[in-house]
């Protein structure tokens, strides 16, 4: 995960990187920590068991605000920045 984020600095240059992505790749992000923001769509849908979307003890220690929440039809979309 480290070397595809560093490959996508290295061409975003001085731009906003956004990676979209299942639970598995945003817990990745998280505990690689190089991100800023975090942006969440939550559906009253569940296929088969799924996966707990943050459960992780090293999660623990990352602090976010909440910016937006929007909410389109069935679909709740809520932004939160990373706290310094």
């Amino acid at each position: 995960m480290k070397s595809a984020v560093a490959q996508a600095k290295a061409t975003a240059r001085d731009k906003a990187i956004r990676v979209v992505g299942g639970v598995s790749i945003a817990r990745q992000l998280l505990d690689a920590g190089p991100v800023d923001e975090l942006h969440v769509d939550i559906m009253p849908v569940f296929l088969g068991i799924g996966l707990r979307s943050f459960e992780s003890s090293s999660l623990e220690r990352l602090q976010f605000e909440k910016i937006n929440v929007q909410e389109v039809g069935a679909r709740t979309s809520v932004n939160f920045r990373m706290k310094q």
